[in-house]
């Protein structure tokens, strides 16, 4: 295949319909392909999340791995917070964990009930796959009574997307999307720039957000929004996938900054 065909193809039409088909004969009906191609509805409207989250609530203690001793345990935690599974990796959890959190994970459709019965220092709102509003046509409202309740909210992907409409933004298709772990992404809290690994087809329209929601990171590739806070409250998430590995893991101060707000949150309740 010529990749660099398939690159500029991509770079000037956007994201192409495709099929991949093994047949160890070599015999291929290229126009059923074709049909089933171009048959395909695509990702706009597509609720995915429901299909990868997980079916029932479960607890998380396992720490990232050391070359030494496996998989750790976390065995005394200091804070309490609830996962929203949109289709969750699992280093995530494992990155939290080793900061001394305790994890609740809970489905997709959990409610703000749900989600505030657990008593939470902080929500975190996970990556998943498909269309954002579709998800969000039941995320929204219990991400907005989180919201209300002054809990430390940290999003990612899907999540940050998602907590974008909660906050009163838009998303918006993408004409190529990002993909791979080579992004550069300038944080404007710090005036850095990280290495970023990505995934999405759909991004936050920044022009969207509310006076009080800041954009905090954007894609130097193509000037997209990577990242938010709220400028009264503990909230914030990011477009990109900082728990990577193995890839960069530039990002990793994110999870400490999510820690340092439920502290901060500890120390003036």
């Amino acid at each position: 295949m010529d990749t660099r065909a398939l690159t500029n193809l991509i770079r000037e039409n956007g994201m192409p319909n495709a099929v991949i088909m093994h047949e160890p004969s070599g015999l291929f009906d290229t126009d059923a392909l074709h049909r089933e191609a171009s048959g395909w509805a695509g990702l706009e409207g597509a609720d995915l999340a429901k299909s990868v989250t997980a079916g029932q609530s479960y607890g998380w203690t396992e720490t990232p791995w050391d070359l030494a001793a496996g998989y750790g345990e976390q065995s005394d935690p200091t804070f309490n917070i609830v996962a929203v599974d949109f289709g969750m990796k699992r280093n995530i959890l494992r990155l939290l964990a080793e900061r001394g959190c305790h994890i609740t994970v809970l489905p997709a459709t959990a409610t703000g009930d749900d989600i505030l019965a657990h008593n939470p220092d902080g929500v975190f709102l996970s990556n998943g796959p498909g269309d954002p509003a579709a998800t969000g046509s039941y995320a929204v409202a219990a991400i907005r009574q989180v919201i209300e309740a002054g809990v430390p909210i940290f999003g990612i992907c899907l999540g940050h997307q998602i907590l974008a409409l909660a906050l009163g933004g838009r998303t918006r298709k993408m004409h190529q999307g990002h993909h791979g772990a080579n992004h550069p992404v300038m944080d404007h809290t710090t005036g850095k720039v990280e290495i970023t690994s990505m995934n999405h087809g759909f991004a936050v329209d920044a022009d969207s957000l509310p006076d009080h929601i800041e954009q905090t990171h954007i894609s130097l590739f193509d000037r997209s929004n990577c990242g938010l806070r709220v400028r009264d409250k503990p909230i914030f998430s990011v477009q990109y996938h900082p728990e990577a590995s193995p890839g960069p893991q530039d990002s990793h101060y994110l999870f400490d900054r999510f820690v340092g707000l439920m502290k901060d949150r500890r120390t003036t309740a």
